[in-house]
């Protein structure tokens, strides 16, 4: 479904700016969680996970590929309608993305993480369904995230039960 709010198209130039400006907002999101996990490596080896958890390699290339997606869902948004409700609902879901791994692997606040992660969850649905009013690619490119989010959840939650 199309929208009729579409922005004025803008100029090549400032299009492949404002992408490097979404990828950049996803980048700090990023680094903020990097920041989380420095030096948690033996912390995270030493909890008890259940048997499904994945090897801790896995986490960074498939974070790379989903932050990708995610930067660029954004981006394809705003040349649609420019910075409106759909945008500040993908900013409210980055946030909380960004606010999730110093809870969980800094802190240690395995509860309190996963109520977070709760709320992330929520706040990309809402983003998926914005973004499905603008762009049905842009929508489809959040799936593989909302998908990684709710196993993150339900891995989150194994984690804090077994160790609490």
């Amino acid at each position: 479904m199309e929208t009729s709010q579409e922005a004025p198209r803008t100029s090549g130039r400032r299009r492949w700016w404002a992408l490097v400006g979404f990828a950049a907002a996803v980048f700090v999101a990023a680094a903020i969680g990097g920041l989380g996990v420095q030096g948690t490596t033996g912390e995270y080896a030493s909890l008890q996970q259940p048997s499904w958890a994945p090897p801790s390699w896995l986490f960074g290339p498939v974070w790379s590929l989903l932050y990708a997606l995610i930067a660029v869902a954004g981006w394809l948004v705003w040349q649609r309608v420019g910075f409106g409700p759909a945008l500040w609902a993908w900013t409210a879901q980055l946030v909380l993305n960004a606010i999730w791994t110093p809870l969980f692997f800094g802190a240690g606040q395995y509860g309190l993480a996963f109520a977070e992660i709760v709320v992330m969850w929520l706040a990309i649905g809402l983003t998926v369904v914005l973004f499905a009013r603008v762009s049905r690619v842009a929508a489809a490119l959040l799936l593989p995230y909302w998908a990684w989010v709710t196993f993150a959840a339900a891995l989150n939650l194994s984690i804090w039960q077994l160790n609490s």
